[in-house]
């Protein structure tokens, strides 16, 4: 009976007491907090940082050249062969400048003239001695003309026995040294026109004029500048007025991996695609492989020639070329595969898918693609559109909606 007692009382419930409460619910709630403050903190210190990247846009296979006629890709930098910076052949000080960036010149055109002080001066010194030497000229023929006639008659009286062997003598000796006199004279019109010629010369060179036709594309100095042909002054002094660029003798140089050089030949067909404008495809030739590789790249030299002269081609621009082999006198009935082109550094790995970030504004959407065929540098993709913008290189902690500005 006292052990049924005491069960009895171990099961009654003491309403006066009061039970702890329990800590469970409180840690869970803390813990939910501190994770949605977290990703709170994530997503806006996401959100406000803005990736500094490069764009690019996918590009069909057909306006790639990524046909089956295409043996190789390569990107490079549009140049120009004829290219300079236009100097003065002297050192001077500029009294006019005549150029500005983007004007067109022609072939002999002024484009800055020199202070031509001492150059005037000097010329007009160099004309009056040409000057002088003609008149002395003249004064020693009317002298020799003069000894001449005097010759001739001590000649006559000679032969009637008027004058001595010895006024005969003195006469042809005074003619014979006229002669030489007028003689040295003549050589001194010819010292004194020589003079003439080189203080036009230096005078020439005060006026700087353009080699060929083309773009002035930098302006190099002002008026007031002192500018020479040679470095000095400790960097006070102009070694250029301006650069002038030959547009029409515009081109690519690619730099193609040696290992892949093997599929590229001179006169072979291409075409060059511009950053700028992604869908416009110019025709190209292979003009040259320059014979001699980077041993750091590992790569040649290609020059590739465009066929197609445009304003909207610029130096220093970007291109992408696509080398081509010959075209066969059947066209091939294999249709273009499907897909776009990429860069291949512009696919990543997110979360085991391959992704490209789509720019979306000032924004980076996370689009998952299915990766194909690589094309030389680039990779054939499929799951977006032609011509759609993408980040080139993204980073590696670049998510879905990260903020982007375009360099």
């Amino acid at each position: 009976m006292e052990n049924k007692g005491e069960l009895l009382n171990q099961l009654r419930i003491d309403r006066n007491r009061v039970e702890p409460t329990s800590r469970g619910p409180w840690i869970i709630a803390l813990i939910v907090l501190v994770m949605t403050a977290g990703g709170v903190f994530w997503w806006v210190s996401t959100s406000a940082r803005a990736f500094e990247v490069s764009a690019v846009s996918a590009v069909a296979p057909s306006a790639a050249g990524g046909s089956p006629e295409t043996v190789l890709q390569a990107t490079g930098y549009v140049t120009a062969r004829r290219q300079a910076t236009v100097s003065a052949q002297i050192t001077g000080t500029l009294s006019e400048v005549l150029i500005e960036e983007g004007e067109h010149v022609e072939a002999g055109q002024v484009l800055a003239r020199l202070e031509d002080t001492a150059q005037q001066a000097a010329l007009a010194q160099a004309r009056a001695q040409l000057a002088q030497a003609r008149a002395l000229v003249g004064q020693n023929e009317a002298q020799l003309a003069q000894a001449e006639r005097d010759l001739v008659r001590q000649e006559d009286l000679i032969e009637r026995k008027l004058v001595s062997e010895q006024a005969l003598e003195n006469a042809r000796t005074q003619v014979a040294s006229l002669r030489a006199q007028l003689n040295s004279q003549r050589r001194t019109i010819d010292l004194a026109a020589a003079q003439l010629r080189s203080a036009q010369v230096q005078l020439d060179y005060t006026t700087v004029r353009a080699p060929f036709a083309g773009v002035i594309i930098a302006k190099a100095a002002q008026v007031g500048e002192i500018v020479s042909p040679l470095s000095a002054g400790g960097g006070f002094t102009r070694t250029g007025v301006g650069t002038i660029v030959d547009m029409d003798s515009l081109e690519i140089e690619v730099d193609v991996n040696e290992s892949y050089i093997n599929r590229v030949s001179p006169g072979a067909p291409a075409e060059a695609v511009l950053d700028a404008y992604q869908d416009w495809t110019i025709p190209a030739r292979v003009i040259a492989i320059i014979p001699t590789a980077d041993r750091g790249k590992a790569t040649v030299k290609v020059r590739v020639g465009l066929e197609q002269k445009d304003p909207r081609i610029l130096p220093d621009m970007g291109a992408r070329v696509s080398f081509m082999e010959e075209r066969s006198a059947t066209p091939a009935s294999t249709a273009p595969p499907k897909g776009v082109l990429l860069p291949a550094t512009a696919i990543v790995q997110r979360d085991a898918r391959s992704v490209v970030f789509v720019i979306e504004g000032e924004r980076a959407a996370a689009r998952a693609v299915v990766p194909g065929q690589s094309v030389g540098d680039l990779r054939l993709v499929e799951g977006i559109a032609n011509a759609t913008r993408v980040v080139r290189e993204p980073p590696a902690d670049m998510q879905d909606g990260a903020r982007i500005t375009i360099k």
